[in-house]
């Protein structure tokens, strides 16, 4: 089924106009039944490894599940290494660090691959993207210090980590960061943001992974006050370049007004957990085959939570368990076969998420 409903399209040439959006299109959004869904609701923490199992369900509703207050969800902290997909990322190691007031010497202490640690202390105006050696650790210094007006670039580089960084609108046609043709990457504890003032095209993407980029985790980030959140694989036609590749795994992240791409995944595979999306038009979008795996995440104030079927050519494939959905629509149209990641992890239930991501997520939290 194809839509022009939905932002997402291409990285580089969305033609809908949000101005078109209307009610009726809104009422034509229906769910699929909860069979095809095959969602469950968790009852506590559960830990699952690439030879372990679920745990048993809960009993709760997923539209039921109350909020939680911050106190509830105190003993989920913030991680030292990443997990998921780009777990083993080490990134500049134990270099010394080198801390960073101006553009210049920021572009200086990020080039090449020897191993690096560089602190970026207050926030620098840029335009476009610098770009960002492999073995390299970028971290803020407080709440406030990153870049505004354009972003970082991750090009054929591997073993990054960037944390604790504000970025913020980014003029097209640089994203925030740009993950290409990169692996060993976590993106961590920082916050992106624009605004909805100007059309979909003034800013480009927050956080945007392709070119065959592989083994990144995106993990506790705030995302906020834009319309296209996070693409992963650019394009219908790249599938010679994508395939078998965009292994991509975001867990404790908090997307609040963010229109659509919360993910948008083609052909790579996907885990979705332990997310808050709050005030979005169309959440996770899997198409051209991409595997999703969408697990115990919170959806406020959403159109659609999941689809499987709008925009490309070619669906993708999805598997919801443990989400509560607050309301919001699923369009599922094939149910995938990515139940088990490779690694372990722990995912909080649906319950606490509320309260741990709002309380955690984004910058000044480390």
């Amino acid at each position: 089924m194809r839509s022009t409903h939905d932002l997402d399209t291409t990285d580089d040439d969305d033609v809908i106009d949000v101005t078109r959006v209307t009610a009726r299109d809104r009422r034509r959004l229906t769910a699929v039944a909860a069979g095809v869904t095959a969602a469950l609701a968790l009852g506590g923490l559960s830990t699952v490894s690439a030879h372990g199992a679920d745990s048993a369900d809960s009993a709760r509703s997923e539209s039921t599940r109350p909020d939680t207050t911050r106190s509830e969800a105190a003993h989920i902290t913030a991680e030292t290494t990443p997990i998921g997909f780009g777990a083993g990322t080490t990134g500049g190691g134990n270099a010394t660090a080198t801390t960073v007031t101006s553009l210049d010497a920021f572009k200086a202490a990020v080039t090449g691959d020897k191993a690096k640690v560089v602190k970026v202390s207050g926030l620098i105006s840029l335009t476009g993207q610098v770009d960002i050696g492999s073995n390299t650790t970028v971290l803020g210094v407080g709440s406030g210090s990153g870049f505004t007006g354009g972003g970082l670039r991750l090009k054929e580089s591997t073993n990054v980590i960037v944390r604790n960084l504000a970025i913020s609108k980014p003029r097209k046609p640089s994203d925030g960061i740009t993950v290409q043709k990169s692996t060993k990457v976590w993106i961590d504890h920082n916050t992106f943001s624009a605004d909805r003032d100007h059309d979909k095209d003034y800013y480009d993407g927050l956080l945007d992974i392709n070119h065959g980029s592989d083994d990144i985790t995106v993990s506790w980030n705030k995302f906020a006050d834009h319309f296209k959140g996070s693409l992963v694989g650019h394009s219908d036609n790249n599938a010679s370049e994508d395939t078998g590749h965009l292994k991509v795994t975001y867990h404790h992240n908090w997307f609040t007004n963010v229109y659509s791409r919360i993910p948008s995944l083609r052909f790579g595979t996907a885990h979705f957990y332990d997310n808050y999306v709050q005030g979005a038009e169309t959440g996770v979008h899997s198409r051209m085959g991409a595997q999703t795996l969408v697990e115990n995440n919170v959806f406020r104030d959403t159109e659609v939570a999941v689809t499987t079927s709008r925009d490309s050519d070619v669906d993708g494939y999805a598997v919801l368990r443990g989400n509560d959905l607050g309301g919001a629509a699923t369009e599922i149209s094939r149910t995938g076969s990515f139940t088990t990641p490779p690694y372990a992890y722990t995912a909080e239930p649906a319950s606490t998420v509320v309260a741990t991501v709002t309380a955690q997520a984004g910058t000044g939290k480390l």
